[in-house]
C-alpha cells in the first residue's frame, strides 16, 4: 500500500540539506502553517556522519510516539540500523523513515495497514479516543494534508499526481540519483550550497590529513628516474675511490726521482701490479689507479718529449719512447687517496629526497654504483571535463557550433600533468548525465590513483558532481573554499570497488582560470603527497615579487595570474596578464606565477599598487 492509494493528500515535497539547523527550521516552518497534519521524512536516520535527522527533529516533539517507532523498527529488517523518531508537534504528526527504498516501502506498508496511521492522525487533531474507537471505520483517510520532507532522492520517489505536488527534494547534500527525472529536481534544486565555506588554510590541511604516500617500487637508475622521491636512504657501499688514483693526466713516478729523462711505459706495455722500472715512468690518465711502486703524478704540462717510439712502417709515431720531467713532485702530489671522495657508509641521499632534473642526482647514484633504487610510485591521474556545451578540439568529428565552446580544461591539465612527469588517463568530455558521470568516475578510479574533474561542481541544474559522489558513497571533505577564483572546489575520498581503501577526487570549477588556479593550489600538493613528498615540500613555496601593475583586492583571497621575470635591477617583477575573469583563458597565456592577494578588509587598502611587494607562487617549475 502506498500513500497515493489512500485518501491522504500530499501537498508538497521538499529537499533540505543534511544540516541539523536547516532540517529543524524547515520542520518548524511547516508546523507553523497550521494546515499540515503529517510530515514524513526519509533518510538521515542512520549512523553516518551526515545522519542528523533524529537530532534535528527530536527536540521539536512535544509528545513522543514510541509505539510508532517500535512499529517502524519491527516492520523492516533494514530499519533495524536506523534511529527513527516519531511524535506530535502542535497537532502535526511527524514520522522519520529510513533512506532505503525497500525499508520505506515496508515501513509505509506497516503504517498504512489496519488504519494505524489514520488513527494516529485523528488523535493528533484532537479527536476523542473513546469516540474514535467506536467510529474508527468512518475516520479512515478523512482528507489528511501531508508534507513530505525527503532526505535521499531514491527511486521510490513519487511522480506528480493530480491534487498533490509530489516533487522529491533530498535533504542530503546531493541532488538526485540515476533514475530520478530531471524535472523532479530542477525547479526545486537547492538555492544555497550545503557545504560550509572554509579557508584556504583549512582546505590545505584537509588535503594533507587525508592523502598519503603510494606504495614504494624499485626502479633502475636511468633518466626516467627524474622526479621520483626516494623511499630509502642511500649510502656509499665502498670507499671512493677504492684505490690511489691520478687526479690529472700525466705520469706516475716515484717522488724521490728528480727532473730528468725517463723511458715511458703504459697500461698496454706494463701491468699495474708490477713495480715500474727505475729508469721509467708510467703514463696515466685522470682517475686511473697508480701502478705499484709509484707515489706521485707529474702533469703532462711539466714534461717534454725527448724521442718517439720507432715505427717500422714509416708512419707518424703513435707512442712515446722517452720524456723529460721538468719539475720535482712531492709524495702524494696529484693523487686521490682511497676514500677521499666518499667513505663506506657515508649518507648520499636521505629518504624523501627528490631525484632532480639537472642530472647531478643520477650521476651521484651512478658514481656509487647503484643500479636500482626504491622510490615512491608516482600517481597515475584520471581527468575528465563535463558538460554538453563542450566540444573536443582533438576530435575532428566534433564541431563547435553556435552554442558550444572548445574544451580548454583538459589540454590545460594534461599539459601541466605530463610536464611534471605524471601518466594521464584522459576520459574525455563526459556529458550531462548522472549515469555517464558515475560510469566515468568508476572507470577512472579503476585505472588511476587520483581523479580530477572540471565543471559540474557548482549550483547549476546539470551539475552532477555531487550526486555522482553520493552514488559512489564518497566522503566529501570540502565543497567550497574562500578563494578567488575557485570557490566551488570539491575534495572527496571515493571508496574503491575492491573495498580496499579510498582514492582522492577533486572536482574543479569549469572556468579555465579557476581550473588552473585550483589545480596548483589543491591538486598539485595532493599529487606530491601521493608521490612521496614530505608535508613541508608538498605545497608551492612563495617568493617575493615587485608588482609591475596595480592589482585590486576582493573580499576573498585572490590569486592573480602574472608573468614573473627579472627587471633591470635584478628583482623579480610580476606583470599582470590582464583581466582576471575566471572564464578568460587568455589570462593564462604566458603566466608562470600566481600573486597571492590578501582579502579586502574594512578600512584597508582597496588594491595593491605598482611597486608594492607581494608573495607569488611560481607554477612553471
Amino acid at each position: 500500500m502506498k500513500i497515493s492509494e489512500t485518501r491522504l493528500t500530499v501537498v508538497e515535497s521538499l529537499i533540505v540539506p543534511d544540516e541539523s539547523g536547516v532540517i529543524t527550521s524547515t520542520i518548524k516552518s511547516l508546523v507553523e502553517l497550521k494546515s499540515i497534519d503529517l510530515i514524513i521524512t526519509t533518510g538521515g536516520t542512520g549512523f553516518g556522519i551526515r545522519d542528523v535527522t533524529p537530532e534535528a527533529i527530536g527536540p521539536l516533539l512535544q509528545k513522543q510516539a514510541p509505539g510508532l517507532v517500535h512499529l517502524l523498527l519491527s516492520s523492516s529488517p533494514k530499519a533495524v540500523l536506523s534511529r527513527p523518531v516519531a511524535g506530535i508537534c502542535d497537532q502535526t504528526l511527524i514520522i522519520t523513515l529510513p533512506g532505503s527504498p525497500k525499508a520505506v516501502d515496508e515501513c509505509l506498508e506497516a503504517l498504512l495497514s489496519g488504519g494505524i496511521l489514520d488513527h494516529a492522525l485523528a488523535l493528533s487533531r484532537g479527536a476523542d479516543s473513546r469516540h474514535l474507537h467506536e467510529n474508527s471505520a468512518a475516520l479512515t483517510g478523512a482528507g489528511v494534508q501531508t508534507r513530505h520532507v525527503h532526505s535521499h532522492c531514491g527511486h521510490h520517489a513519487p511522480k506528480p499526481r493530480t491534487g498533490g505536488k509530489m516533487e522529491m527534494i533530498p535533504s542530503s547534500t546531493f541532488l538526485g540519483r540515476l533514475d530520478i527525472p530531471s524535472y523532479l529536481i530542477v525547479p526545486l534544486r537547492a538555492r544555497n550550497s550545503p557545504f560550509p565555506l572554509i579557508s584556504l588554510q583549512e582546505a590545505c590541511q584537509l588535503i594533507i590529513k587525508n592523502i598519503h604516500h603510494l606504495p614504494p617500487i624499485t626502479l633502475p637508475v636511468n633518466p626516467s628516474l627524474r622526479g621520483y622521491i626516494l623511499a630509502e636512504p642511500i649510502y656509499a657501499q665502498n670507499d671512493l675511490p677504492r684505490y690511489p688514483s691520478s687526479n690529472v693526466d700525466g705520469y706516475a713516478i716515484q717522488a724521490s726521482k728528480g727532473p730528468g729523462v725517463y723511458k715511458v711505459v703504459h697500461p698496454g706495455t706494463h701491468p699495474r701490479s708490477l713495480p715500474v722500472p727505475e729508469d721509467s715512468i708510467y703514463r696515466i690518465n685522470t682517475g686511473a689507479p697508480l701502478p705499484l711502486g709509484t707515489d706521485a703524478v707529474i702533469m703532462v704540462e711539466d714534461t717534454e718529449l725527448v724521442s718517439p717510439a720507432p715505427n717500422g712502417s714509416g708512419e707518424v709515431p703513435s707512442e712515446e719512447l722517452e720524456v723529460r720531467t721538468l719539475a720535482q713532485v712531492e709524495v702524494g702530489e696529484n693523487i686521490r687517496k682511497p676514500g677521499s671522495d666518499l667513505r663506506k657508509g657515508d649518507l648520499i641521499f636521505e629518504k624523501g629526497a627528490a631525484i632532480g632534473n639537472t642530472g647531478g642526482d643520477l650521476g651521484a647514484l651512478a658514481f656509487i654504483g647503484r643500479r636500482e633504487v626504491v622510490v615512491y610510485r608516482k600517481p597515475r591521474v584520471a581527468i575528465m571535463s563535463t558538460g554538453d556545451e563542450l566540444a573536443d578540439l582533438a576530435d575532428e568529428s566534433d564541431q563547435q557550433g553556435e552554442w558550444r565552446h572548445w574544451d580548454t580544461n583538459r589540454p590545460i591539465l594534461r599539459g601541466a600533468l605530463e610536464a611534471q612527469g605524471y601518466d594521464v588517463v584522459d576520459l574525455g568530455i563526459v556529458r550531462d548525465s548522472l549515469g555517464a558521470h558515475v560510469q566515468a568516475l568508476s572507470s577512472g578510479l579503476e585505472q588511476a590513483d587520483i581523479f580530477i574533474s572540471t565543471g559540474g561542481s557548482s549550483m547549476g541544474t546539470t551539475d552532477h558532481i555531487r550526486p555522482m559522489l553520493q552514488e559512489m558513497n564518497a566522503t566529501v571533505l570540502f565543497g567550497r573554499v574562500k578563494v578567488k577564483p575557485g570557490k566551488p572546489t570539491i575534495f572527496a575520498q571515493v571508496p574503491c570497488k575492491s573495498g580496499e581503501g579510498t582514492k582522492p577526487f577533486f572536482g574543479l570549477p569549469g572556468n579555465p582560470a579557476s581550473a588552473l588556479v585550483t589545480f596548483n593550489l589543491f591538486v598539485r600538493p595532493a599529487l606530491r603527497l601521493l608521490g612521496g613528498f614530505s608535508i613541508k615540500d608538498c605545497q608551492l613555496q612563495p617568493v617575493k615579487v615587485k608588482l609591475a601593475d596595480d592589482m585590486p583586492l576582493d573580499p576573498r583571497p585572490e590569486f592573480h595570474r602574472v608573468l614573473v621575470k627579472a627587471n633591470n635591477e635584478g628583482q623579480l617583477e610580476a606583470h599582470s596578464t590582464g583581466g582576471q575573469r575566471s572564464s578568460r583563458a587568455s589570462s593564462l597565456n604566458s603566466s608562470n606565477a600566481l600573486v597571492a592577494l590578501p582579502a579586502l578588509v574594512e578600512e584597508g587598502p582597496k588594491q595593491l599598487l605598482k611597486g608594492d611587494m607581494a608573495d607569488a607562487l611560481l607554477i612553471d617549475l
